[in-house]
């Protein structure tokens, strides 16, 4: 597999501290070998939208659609509860 980060996605990534860039940048790897991590806590997000849910860290999260063998990642943001 293999990713694709949109517009607003690199623009919500420049915005985020180093670390927390970091800890992203970490998942996307994760996500790439094994999308079932469980530092990952993947989940359906949207149905009818086909959007995914993975964790960066415990507050925040990023969204994500499959396309063939592309995940394409389309924001990130603080996870309320």
């Amino acid at each position: 597999m293999k990713y694709l980060l949109l517009p607003k996605a690199v623009e919500m990534l420049s915005k985020l501290s180093p670390h927390l860039q970091k800890k992203f940048w970490k998942q996307v790897r994760l996500l790439l070998n094994n999308s079932r991590h469980p530092s990952l806590r993947a989940k359906k997000y949207d149905e009818s939208e086909n959007i995914w849910q993975a964790r960066i860290d415990d507050h925040y999260r990023f969204y994500f659609k499959i396309e063939k063998d592309i995940y394409v990642i389309i924001k990130l943001r603080a996870h309320t509860d």
